[in-house]
């Protein structure tokens, strides 16, 4: 038997179920948003973490492209007797002689001198700081720049005068460099000549004082076996032609210590920067286990909400029954309401997490990056959260009679 038109449930279109769905919420603005914060929070800590993470991944690959991926060290480790090797006075010569090779610099540690603010320091307060010598092409080599001062040259490299890390010169309470400012080094004054800026890929450098060989040999006794000499070095910082890396650092040990190439520790530092910015992010799964705890707090507020609505709009839906509409209308209304929630939630904890990510590396000097699976992942599992948080009200509000609705409204 065909059922008349007329009898036949109306079905409701998309935005007419949108609009009843929204009423809800219009309704009741502060428990909405109350509601919608959980959801926000979390989505908010998964866009900024990943946000950030990827920020800074970019910003340093970035430095690393422009320092150069060319630069390769060569230190002195240790001996078969567990000692301190030490590398050849020879050694960057050598190394500056394969064909491959374009630039050498070395630094060599002076042993016995530490480095102080003034002679009233304790001993035992060093920073963690060390002195060494420097050869004048060091900043070129490393790829670090002055930010306070002069580097050493010619004439100053003879003279009691110091060039300070970018730490060494924090830790000892530095900032700019002034006429007369000295440190108290190997038991005598120098002269604060400049500051450096950090060094990207040669963080050594950073926590050291650095003066010439000349002024090594005659105001701290830097010898080499009692006799006076650019050296031994402990570190040789080596830049080769760029396709030619892998090339030169198959052969750097053997060229700086011939005798002992087992003795020459050999590295590439923007190698193990990559790597190091790949393992931030196993830490931040830390913080991305926050964002989820997040969400799935604010999804149990949101169930809790919808189930509290369901029983406060008895008469609601009795009536909406008793006027024709259907249980899956009631259940697609209740349902779309938990999942708008949801949604407005996940917008805002996006923008959110967007601004966060955009305010932070901007300080940083940072390129601004926001993975496609930070916002689509945040807004997905924002959806996703509220069609489970909503479901099981929804089920309630759809299996409702008109007549026990209405009766205990």
């Amino acid at each position: 038997m065909r059922i008349p038109s007329h009898l036949v449930p109306a079905r409701l279109r998309a935005g007419d179920q949108a609009r009843v769905a929204s009423t809800g919420l219009r309704a009741r603005p502060l428990r909405a948003g109350l509601s919608a914060l959980g959801i926000a929070i979390g989505t908010t800590a998964i866009v900024a973490v990943l946000g950030l993470s990827s920020s800074s991944q970019a910003g340093l690959l970035a430095e690393i492209d422009r320092l150069g991926t060319n630069l390769l060290t060569a230190k002195s480790g240790q001996s078969f007797t567990q000692e301190a090797a030490v590398m050849p006075v020879a050694a960057p010569a050598r190394v500056s002689r394969l064909g491959s090779v374009e630039q050498v610099a070395h630094t060599g540690t002076v042993s016995d001198a530490k480095v102080y603010r003034s002679p009233l320091i304790p001993p035992i307060s060093t920073n963690g700081l060390k002195l060494q010598a420097a050869s004048l092409n060091l900043p070129q080599v490393a790829g670090t720049d002055l930010a306070h001062g002069r580097w050493l040259n010619e004439a100053t490299a003879t003279q009691p005068a110091v060039v300070l890390g970018a730490a060494a010169a924090e830790r000892l309470g530095f900032s700019r460099v002034h006429p007369g400012q000295r440190v108290w080094l190997g038991g005598q004054w120098f002269y604060v000549a400049g500051i450096l800026a950090p060094a990207t890929l040669a963080p050594d450098i950073d926590t050291s004082a650095l003066v010439g060989y000349p002024a090594a040999r005659r105001h701290l006794g830097h010898m080499t076996r009692g006799k006076p000499a650019d050296g031994p070095p402990s570190t040789l910082y080596v830049r080769s032609k760029t396709d030619a890396v892998e090339e030169v650092q198959s052969v750097l040990a053997q060229t700086a210590n011939p005798e002992a190439p087992n003795e020459v520790n050999v590295s590439q530092p923007s190698d193990a920067l990559t790597a190091r910015a790949a393992a931030k992010g196993a830490f931040n799964s830390l913080f991305l286990g926050l964002g989820v705890v997040a969400l799935i707090v604010g999804a149990v507020g949101v169930a809790n909400i919808m189930i509290i609505s369901v029983l406060e709009r008895r008469s609601e839906i009795g009536l909406r029954r008793a006027l024709g509409a259907t249980r899956g209308q009631i259940r697609t209304q209740f349902l779309a309401e938990a999942i708008m929630l949801a949604v407005l939630g996940g917008v805002v904890g996006v923008a959110a997490g967007a601004v966060a990510t955009a305010v932070y590396a901007s300080a940083k000097d940072w390129t601004v990056v926001i993975p496609t699976e930070a916002w689509a992942g945040g807004i997905g599992s924002a959806i996703l959260i509220g069609a489970i948080a909503g479901l099981m009200p929804a089920l309630r509000a759809a299996r409702l009679s008109p007549t026990e609705a209405l009766r205990t409204a």
